[in-house]
């Protein structure tokens, strides 16, 4: 199925994901609008899963006045 770039904005404007992600979510649902954005929604879970593990740090560096 060919993926339009109107399909792609459509899932964007419903998503907020850049617009490579989403023509890739397209791509591998076959332009199934709704399974994209179930993917999307499911990797996005992921990212946010693996940032939040993240240690942060005080952000501070070497040059920063006391």
């Amino acid at each position: 199925m060919d993926i339009t770039a109107a399909m792609v904005k459509q899932l964007r404007d419903m998503s907020g994901v850049a617009m490579m992600d989403c023509k890739k979510a397209l791509v591998e649902c076959e332009g199934n609008i709704d399974n994209a954005l179930d993917l999307l929604r499911s990797n996005s879970a992921l990212k946010a899963e693996k940032k939040a593990s993240r240690i942060a740090a005080d952000g501070g560096n070497s040059n920063s006045r006391k």
